[in-house]
């Protein structure tokens, strides 16, 4: 792609001055419709060194309202961002809905200046590269707009540019020894470029080639291909919002005289799901009290010590609980932490979304919870509400339910690949003890504020979370991040099986270090 650009292209100054009022009057209009239509937009700038992107961002935010955008220059990692998944970084910094986020460098910096530094092994390239375009696509599903410029600009050009960077006490410290290296070893950095052109560009994020040797040729390009790339997705927005209410007209009428079972979970054979996974677990598995607190108390030793060998070795473990109502996940989260060092452990209660998280992309919460290395996360409910409470309540639309599947799938093949334990439990129980324990909540003082109403409505409709479980487990149980279906019935059984399985889990993976 790059040895077909012209980089002669240039602009007079009487063309610039004649073509930007309009450009900027317009890109300040976009943002104010992204805005009123909550449209979340990234724009990457990429490029070679000296290349003008610093200069180039500084003329993109002259028009646009200060309050609604927010610049990111990404440099080398710090230690905090190191000891996290290098996506971590990235998906802590994307924009709520109808803000702006400009990068100056990106998660390109990965595949770019760091495996030309060779800080990035070549082995893990192809990972990274999948990552990437999976971050890429979940953020442009979920409606965000990914503009990609990379500025280009010839050796001879670079070295100009360096060279009178460096003739300045002010500005020479702009020019690292690294941008000296990769202008030697131009064409091999080039070569990086070219597969990284080749494989990131894509459909729904591609990336524009910014001719860069003449400013103002480059500035009006800039403008445009942000110009259009907004413009399209207002216009898609626009199109889609019109689609949805007539969709939501015609389904208000076919909807009448049918029940929710007919009409919440489409297309799912119930009783092959049903078989296939729930069905299978003993839940007359059963400790007697003695068992239990003999094997509680070896497992909770053990536990106490592998947590200071997970933090001497610096590996993360994320521990996700879900399971029906009242059935253990408290219980069982307060015996596994019970004997562990507070200090390398967080707890995060799952609640609905509030306003700011409604405004992210559904995972980005989840990601800004994830441990750094040595830490553990563990999360009392979890992002699979996506394709449980959110795909039967209508809290989210089928298409975004169906493809969750994958992005969560996604998610955790990337904090595997960072070096993290990943482990997701069911917390099992049948109808009956969950009526029982209900009940038992109830006549306690102690426990009332356990029970809500909407614990009694989400029972109404078991069968209908039980075929959406079923599809869960089956569709996200991996090889990487298993799901562990644990016997509920029986709270001592549970409790320990928990522990078990962890410890085993950490003891496994010290073992292959």
């Amino acid at each position: 792609m790059l040895e077909k650009v012209d980089l002669t292209k240039s602009m007079t100054k009487e063309e610039y001055k004649a073509k930007m009022p309009l450009l900027e009057a317009r890109l300040g209009e976009l943002q104010r419709q992204c805005k009123t239509l909550d449209i979340p937009v990234m724009i990457v700038f990429e490029g070679f060194g000296a290349s003008g992107k610093g200069l180039q961002i500084g003329e993109l935010i002259q028009s646009l309202d200060p309050r609604g955008f927010k610049v990111f220059a990404i440099k080398e990692e710090s230690e905090e961002e190191r000891m996290h998944p290098f996506l971590w970084r990235f998906w802590t910094k994307t924009p709520e809905k109808g803000r702006i986020a400009i990068f100056d460098g990106s998660w390109y910096r990965k595949v770019l200046i760091e495996r030309f530094d060779k800080s990035t092994k070549k082995k893990d390239i192809p990972d990274i590269y999948q990552s990437i375009c999976s971050f890429e696509k979940q953020l442009t599903d979920d409606g965000y707009v990914m503009i990609k410029l990379l500025l280009d600009i010839d050796k001879k050009e670079q070295k100009k540019r360096f060279q009178k960077l460096r003739a300045s006490k002010e500005t020479a410290w702009r020019v690292s020894q690294g941008d000296l290296e990769r202008n030697v070893k131009y064409q091999e950095y080039v070569q990086m470029m070219e597969e990284m052109l080749h494989i990131t560009d894509t459909d729904y994020a591609p990336w524009t080639i910014i001719e860069a040797m003449d400013r103002r040729f480059a500035t009006v390009k800039i403008y445009t291909v942000v110009i259009k790339a907004l413009e399209e997705q207002i216009e898609n927005v626009k199109k889609a919002k019109a689609k949805e209410k007539a969709a939501e007209a015609i389904a208000e009428m076919d909807e009448e005289g049918k029940t929710t079972a007919e009409t919440a979970v489409p297309g799912i054979d119930q009783k092959e799901l049903t078989e296939s996974v729930l069905a299978k677990a003993d839940l007359s598995l059963s400790l007697t009290k003695k068992e239990y607190k003999e094997k509680l108390k070896k497992l909770e030793k053990k536990m106490s010590l592998l947590h200071g060998e997970l933090y001497r070795r610096r590996i993360p473990v994320v521990l996700g609980f879900e399971g029906w109502d009242a059935g253990g996940k408290g219980g069982a989260i307060k015996r596994l932490t019970a004997k562990m060092d507070p200090r390398g452990f967080v707890v995060n209660p799952t609640a609905s979304p509030n306003d700011i998280e409604k405004a992210h992309h559904y995972l980005w919460r989840f990601w800004r919870a994830m441990p750094k290395a040595g830490h553990i996360s563990i999360f009392d409910r979890t992002w699979y509400g996506r394709v449980m409470v959110e795909r039967i309540e209508g809290f989210c639309t089928k298409q975004e339910w169906q493809r969750a599947y994958k992005e969560m799938n996604d998610m955790e093949k990337d904090l595997v690949d960072a070096g993290a334990i990943v482990l997701k439990f069911w917390m099992q129980i049948d109808k009956d003890e969950q009526e029982r324990r209900f009940r038992a909540r109830q006549e306690n003082p102690e426990k009332q504020w356990k029970i809500t109403d909407e614990d009694w409505r989400n029972r109404e409709k078991w069968d209908l979370y039980e075929e959406a479980v079923n599809e869960m487990l089956i569709r996200t149980s991996t090889e990487y991040a298993p799901w562990i279906v644990v016997e509920g019935n029986d709270k001592y059984y549970a409790r320990i099986k928990v522990l078990e399985t962890v410890v085993k889990a950490i003891e496994k993976r010290l073992k292959e270090d």
